[in-house]
């Protein structure tokens, strides 16, 4: 398999706009689409923004600015992805949408295009049983500031080649990040340890062990994580992590994954976190 040069990306939001800009300044070439002209300029605005702020930064030329922004091509087309060696669909977390976009892309992409999902949740091997091209289908799990952040999880569904995989991890590579090979199961690696950590605080919590500050400085300082786990899920959303708790208890079937009461209380009080300006905290 020749070295991927074109990347084709489905969603121009905040995952899709983040892949592009770590692809078009890694010297690839990037074809944006979205369904509408409007989220598509939305996308390479957002691009631009972020990358005025390298220069701000010294991190970043002008010149290199405007060489990276003209190498991502926005679109409204699926047309416009055929020349695309990969393609990643980044498009909102919703199984019904994203499986109707795959068998979409399906139809009208070359027979050797990889198709990669940026899903934090969605079995690879559920979708890639959706597709024609099981096996040169995987996941590509990145993480928000896609620019900043280093890992990139890289997940085999059972019908992924090793062809596939091998592609797709040296391109993980050639953007400058770190992937890790995971097999799919429910939350992957990252989320699988980091979401039931935050579940397991709500516990304490509400054992009044200690005070929400305390509990996160004690995981900052004593775990040197740069946020503790109650801010993080202010963050992230409590809705999200009660959500994500409920996948693995339906899935894994192990009360170890039981939601926190005190975390199903405040998402059912609409407390979510900082999008709804209360959480653990009063924002």
């Amino acid at each position: 398999m020749s070295a991927i040069q074109t990347i084709g990306i489905i969603g121009a939001g905040t995952m899709g706009n983040g892949i592009a800009q770590a692809c078009a300044t890694s010297g690839l070439h990037v074809v944006m689409v979205d369904i509408n002209e409007a989220a598509v300029q939305k996308g390479i605005a957002t691009v631009s923004g972020s990358l005025d702020r390298l220069i701000k930064k010294d991190k970043l030329t002008a010149a290199e600015k405007d060489a990276a922004l003209a190498r991502i091509k926005g679109s409204t087309s699926y047309d416009d992805l055929k020349g695309a060696e990969l393609v990643i669909e980044a498009a909102t977390e919703n199984e019904a949408l994203k499986v109707k976009i795959l068998q979409q892309l399906d139809t009208m992409l070359p027979a050797n295009t990889i198709v990669a999902t940026n899903t934090s949740s969605i079995s690879i091997t559920k979708l890639a049983a959706t597709t024609q091209r099981a096996d040169r289908f995987i996941g590509m799990h990145f993480f928000n500031p896609v620019p900043m952040m280093a890992l990139v999880e890289i997940i085999r569904g059972l019908q992924t080649s090793d062809a596939t995989h091998d592609a797709v991890k040296a391109l993980a590579e050639a953007l400058g990040k770190t992937p890790i090979t995971v097999k799919n199961a429910p939350g992957f690696v990252v989320n699988r340890i980091l979401v039931p950590m935050i579940n397991e605080a709500f516990f304490v919590l509400a054992e009044g062990l200690a005070t929400p500050e305390d509990i996160d400085a004690g995981m900052k300082l004593g775990c040197n994580q740069p946020i503790g786990p109650l801010a993080l899920a202010d963050m992230i959303g409590l809705d999200v992590c009660l959500a994500v708790m409920n996948v693995y208890m339906a899935e894994y079937n192990d009360s170890k994954y039981r939601p926190a009461p005190l975390l199903k209380e405040m998402v059912a009080a609409g407390w979510l976190g900082r999008k709804t300006g209360r959480g653990v905290y009063t924002y």
